[in-house]
């Protein structure tokens, strides 16, 4: 079976999937002139 079992799971992970895009094109605020990794790493904090 493919899929989330529930919709809250599956919104989590979709925010994570569109943050890690944003970041990787530029788009986060206060990135301060970190690395990609920097700063996923620095939200992971």
């Amino acid at each position: 079976m493919l899929g989330f079992k529930n919709v809250h799971s599956a919104q989590k992970t979709l925010a994570g999937i569109e943050i890690m895009r944003m970041i990787k094109k530029g788009q986060m605020f206060g990135g301060d002139g970190l690395s990609p990794a920097g700063q996923f790493y620095s939200l992971a904090a």
